[in-house]
């Protein structure tokens, strides 16, 4: 399999793991927040899906600062966190393209969710690519993406589908591509690792190497 993702140039693979960057999916979450408090489905569902996002994105944080701070993870796995690329790309193109759909049928808008969630992937398989991630975190990863997108459905399941004009959702896309450099990361890892740091009194974070070591 590395093989074969090798053969794609190391740039395209970076330029397309940004579409799982928090730099674009935060700013995107909160418009997905925005535009659910104006639609039909109102706050409500603006609540949910604050709920869902919050805590799959807490459990990313967690997973990622107790290996960093702790060493807690498994070797026998290769497991140090939480793919927050694939599981925060896949919760919200999910409900993204769920939403963007929701003037069609259920299975229109089912059809949409399973295409986030073929994104979601396919950005797990650019983490691996770029030999971010181990296979193990990568799944984790779409696993957790899947069930905050299915928690947000879960909660909002009683509402009328919100419904806001295309104009609205294409300059909803556009405007954090607007705002920053598309294809530039976020400074992530780096504020986790200083964080992780400070919280556990250590010199350095823990690294995969150490985890090996154990």
């Amino acid at each position: 399999m590395a093989g074969g993702l090798d053969t794609v140039p190391a740039d395209a693979w970076h330029a397309f793991t940004w579409l799982g960057d928090s730099a674009l999916m935060l700013p995107l979450a909160l418009l997905l927040a925005l535009g659910l408090w104006l639609s039909r489905a109102g706050r409500g569902a603006a609540f949910a899906w604050c709920l869902a996002f919050g805590a799959g994105s807490a459990l990313i944080l967690l997973s990622k600062l107790a290996f960093l701070g702790w060493g807690i993870g498994s070797a026998r796995w290769d497991f140090t966190g939480f793919s927050g690329h694939t599981a925060i790309g896949t919760s919200v193109w999910s409900v993204l393209l769920w939403l963007a759909c929701a003037r069609g049928s259920p299975l229109v808008r089912r059809l949409a969710v399973g295409a986030g969630w073929a994104l979601g992937a396919a950005i797990g398989v650019s983490r691996l690519a770029l030999h971010a991630h181990s296979v193990s975190e990568v799944v984790a990863g779409l696993l957790l993406g899947m069930a905050v997108s299915l928690g947000f459905l879960w909660l909002a399941r009683h509402r009328a589908p919100p419904r806001l004009p295309w104009a609205a959702w294409l300059v909803g896309l556009l405007l954090p591509l607007v705002l920053q450099t598309p294809g530039k990361p976020a400074p992530t890892q780096g504020l986790l690792e200083t964080m992780a740091v400070r919280l556990a009194g250590i010199e350095r974070p823990f690294t995969r190497s150490d985890l090996q070591a154990l």
